[in-house]
């Protein structure tokens, strides 16, 4: 007997956004990874002084993060949990989650690089979730404090 797939929770959804999304992000998939982001989406970090507003802010902002850690010799992967999800009363999706990004040099050891906060508002578009804004906080830096 074959069993199809019930159509998956919210919660499920949102934890299959982010396994793809970070995946892009660190197969240096920019494009790919930015189309993942509203047209007029916000990525705002303490690190950075302007949040990157709009896709293409995004895309060219996550093309040079690619770029340094290739001349640097290091490859990142991003690892989200503890997730709380939300459903707005006006669609729109809150998750919350932690954020871990693990460096390893070419070979050489892996050590956590970053531990992060991260708030995304999320919306649907053409069937498929996307970031509206995102707002990552690091552990190691207090509030406005950057590089």
């Amino acid at each position: 007997m074959v069993r199809r797939a019930s159509r998956p929770t919210l919660y499920e959804e949102v934890q299959q956004f982010y396994a793809r999304q970070m995946r892009l992000l660190d197969e240096h998939a920019v494009a790919e990874w930015a189309e993942t982001f509203t047209p007029d989406g916000v990525f705002a970090t303490q690190v950075d002084t302007t949040p990157a507003k709009g896709r293409h802010a995004i895309e060219a902002a996550a093309g040079e993060a690619a770029s340094r850690r290739a001349a640097e010799g290091v490859r990142d992967r991003h690892w989200l949990g503890m997730l709380d999800v939300e459903e707005q009363p006006d669609g729109t999706i809150t998750a919350r989650s932690y954020a871990l990004v693990v460096r390893t040099p070419l070979g050489g050891r892996s050590a956590i690089q970053a531990s992060c906060t991260c708030s995304d508002v999320l919306v649907r578009a053409g069937g498929r979730l996307q970031v509206r804004t995102r707002y990552v906080t690091r552990d190691d830096l207090s509030a406005g404090q950057g590089n």
